[in-house]
Order: structure tokens, then C-alpha cells, then sequence
């Protein structure tokens, strides 16, 4: 089916202008019944007027609708004067583009322009019958006038619909920009921010040891360094991924990702990459989470938490001597939930409140929870009495957890 509507773009002309033309030669026709060439000139102008405000860009419709409708009631006054009238017509094709023009301009016009519109083609399709001999104006008027009229109320209800579905996909489209928005702002912040807090924690240190008097040797200096073109390495291979998912299609497939257990793999790396560079790091994965038993999303979830609490001190936690993180399973089996807690024995870690001028800070917490209420988890940060600063997020799991048996079928199976 996409095939065939995959027209070339000459295809599409040559179809508009077929649709276009049967059109117009009726209109033709019809006005040819009058006998008269003046007669039949108006009735084709007038028709034309009207079929072309259909197709006429938005910002043009209002003007050549109201020609349209103008030139009708005109063409009907000049047959009503003269003698030639047709027999078996009085515009059909006319009064049913004068029907389409209320509809798009109930759809698309300002409130004020289609009250005037409808209010015109109301007008134009009262008198539209008189075009035919007064001896049909007895058996015809009565029917067909409140016909035209509880037709234009069905138009102008049609493009009233329109107008709504119209209003409801432009805010569909809004919220989903926004999403996309938020969601990049959030990738940015966790992903490269993370890596780049390591260059600046790195460099800060070479620059407090040298106005120390210590400036560290050409061994240590050269590690520092080494840490630091590693990180700027990481921040480089975020933003590739970032561009690289930014300039995807939309229609394209979707970019590969790993299973949960090789995301939850990557918060050992993530607390020794902490610890070479900061704080004692202890990491503690509860190990029925070490196989692919999360959902992707919750597990990737976990990452970015883990991931941001561990930046957030190395930010504003320098004094901080041993880090905790520990990613465990919650409540019973039939009510799963991962809890995700990361703290710090520094009690005046607070990441909204930085020290250097910033125009806005505060960032990271509001992405964590904007993350956990994604997949329908809850998330707490703030300081703990006797145990330091604590980040903390507790997400249910979509359904129980599979029994020991499972498990181990589901692991046979796939071996």
C-alpha cells in the first residue's frame, strides 16, 4: 500500500491537475445550459473562484473564497436579470464547493473570518436556486433552500471537528517535542556532564597540589593526564552516540541497545572509574539482578542514577571519604521493586546549592526524578542523620519475579 501512494513528485502534478480539471469542466458544462456566452462566463468564474479557494494556500483561502462567494451571488443577480436560463441545473458542483469553502474556513480562518464566510455561503446558497426558471421556484424553494441550510450546518460542524482535531494534534506535537527535549537535555547532563566533572575533578587537583608547593611528579602528572584524556575520550564517545541517535530517521529502526544485565555490568566500571579518582567506592548488586531479569528501560534507569549521584559528589561532596552504592531487590515476588540508594558520608552534599555563580543549578536531581517517575518509580536525595547524603529511587518491576525453576529452564533453554 505505501508503494502506491510512492508517487514521483511529476505524478502527483499530472494527478492534481486531472483533479482539478473534471471539476472545472462541469462547471462548464452547467453554465453552457444557460445559452448565453455571458451567462456561461460568470457561472465558469464563479465556479472557478470557488474550486480554487480549495486548493489555494491558508493564507490566501480567505480572500479568494470571499471572491468566490462574491462572484456568485453576482453571477446568480446577472442570471436572474436576463432572460437565458438553464433548464435542468443551478450550479450543483458550485453549491457543493460553496459547502467545502465553509468547511475549511470554519477549519482554518480566524473566528471573525468564518463567521463571515459561513454568514456569505448561507446567503449564496439561499439564492443560489433562483438561477432556474421561475416555474421551478414553487415545487424546488420549499425543499431545497432548508436543505442548502441544514447543510451548511453540517459544514460548519465538519470543519469545527477539524478544527479541534487540528488544535489536538498541534498539542500532541508540542508535548512530544518537549519530551524529546527534556530528553536530551537529560542525556547531555548525565552522559557528558559526567565525564567532563572527571576532566575538571583532575584538573583541579593538579592545580591545588602545584599552588600547594607540591606539584606532582612527571609519573603522577602523567596519570592525572592520562585520566583526564580518557574522560574527554568518554565525553567524546557520548556525544557521538547523542548526534548519531539526534540524526537518525524518525522512521529508521530503532538504535541497538544491550540487554539490562550488560547495563547493570557497567555500574562496576562506573564506581572504579569513581574510586580511582575519588573516594573509597563500595558497590553492592544484588545478584539475582546480575542476569537479564529488569526490563531495559528500569535497568538503564538504574545506570543514570547511580551515574549522576556519584557526579553530584564528586561535585559538591570533595570532603567525602567512603561512597555506597547498592542496587538491591525490594518487597516480596509478587510485588517486586529495584531499590537504587548511593550515599556518601558527607551530610552537606547538596547539588542544588553551588558554591561557584551559576544562572541555574540543580539540574541533576530534577533529571533523576524526572526518570524514576518515567517508569513509575519514586525518587528521594537529601541528607540522612549518622549516614551522610542519600540518593535513593524505588522502582516496581512490571510484574513478580520468575521462581528459581524458571530461571533456570529459561537458561537451559537458551543455552
Amino acid at each position: 500500500m505505501t508503494q502506491f501512494f510512492d508517487v514521483p513528485v511529476g505524478g502527483r502534478r499530472i494527478a492534481a491537475v486531472c483533479a482539478a480539471v473534471l471539476p472545472l469542466a462541469v462547471v462548464g458544462t452547467e453554465a453552457a445550459e444557460t445559452g448565453s456566452v455571458s451567462m456561461t462566463a460568470a457561472w465558469t468564474l464563479s465556479g472557478a473562484l470557488l474550486l480554487a479557494s480549495l486548493a489555494v494556500r491558508r493564507d490566501r483561502f480567505a480572500a479568494v473564497a470571499a471572491a468566490g462567494v462574491a462572484t456568485s451571488c453576482l453571477a446568480t443577480g446577472l442570471t436572474v436579470w436576463a432572460a437565458a436560463r438553464p433548464e435542468t441545473t443551478f450550479g450543483l458542483v458550485e453549491a457543493g464547493a460553496l459547502l467545502l469553502v465553509s468547511v475549511r474556513a470554519v477549519r482554518r480562518c480566524p473566528a471573525l473570518w468564518a463567521t463571515a464566510l459561513t454568514v456569505a455561503v448561507v446567503i449564496a446558497l439561499t439564492v443560489i436556486p433562483l438561477r432556474l426558471p421561475a416555474s421551478e421556484y414553487t415545487p424546488l424553494l420549499p425543499f431545497v433552500v432548508p436543505s442548502f441550510w441544514a447543510a451548511t450546518v453540517l459544514a460548519a460542524a465538519l470543519g469545527l471537528y477539524l478544527r479541534l482535531l487540528d488544535r489536538y494534534r498541534a498539542q500532541q506535537h508540542a508535548v512530544s517535542l518537549q519530551k524529546q527535549r527534556l530528553d536530551y537535555a537529560r542525556e547531555l547532563h548525565d552522559f557528558v556532564g559526567h565525564h567532563v566533572t572527571a576532566i575538571i575533578a583532575q584538573t583541579k587537583a593538579v592545580r591545588y597540589a602545584t599552588a600547594a608547593g607540591m606539584p606532582p611528579s612527571a609519573e603522577e602528572l602523567d596519570g592525572m593526564l592520562a585520566a583526564v584524556e580518557e574522560a574527554g575520550a568518554q565525553a567524546m564517545q557520548s556525544m557521538r552516540s547523542m548526534v548519531t541517535m539526534l540524526r537518525a530517521p524518525l522512521d529508521g529502526p530503532a538504535t541497538a541497545v544491550g540487554a539490562s544485565g550488560e547495563a547493570l555490568a557497567e555500574l562496576r566500571m562506573l564506581t572504579d572509574q569513581f574510586a580511582a579518582a575519588g573516594p573509597a567506592t563500595t558497590l553492592t548488586l544484588d545478584p539475582r539482578l546480575a542476569t537479564d531479569l529488569l526490563p531495559l528501560d528500569i535497568a538503564t534507569t538504574v545506570q543514570h542514577i547511580v551515574r549522576e549521584s556519584l557526579t553530584n559528589i564528586r561535585k559538591h561532596a570533595g570532603h567525602a571519604k567512603a561512597v555506597t552504592v547498592d542496587v538491591r531487590l525490594d518487597g516480596n515476588t509478587t510485588d517486586p521493586a529495584v531499590l537504587v540508594s548511593v550515599t556518601n558520608d558527607n551530610p552537606d552534599t547538596d547539588p542544588t546549592s553551588n558554591p561557584e555563580p551559576s544562572p541555574r543549578t540543580g539540574y541533576g536531581l530534577v533529571g533523576l526524578a524526572e526518570r524514576a517517575a518515567l517508569v513509575g518509580g519514586t525518587f528521594h536525595a537529601g541528607a540522612v542523620e549518622g549516614v551522610g547524603w542519600l540518593v535513593e529511587a524505588r522502582i516496581p518491576l512490571p510484574g513478580p519475579l520468575p521462581s528459581a525453576e524458571d530461571r533456570t529452564e529459561t537458561a537451559t533453554l537458551d543455552a
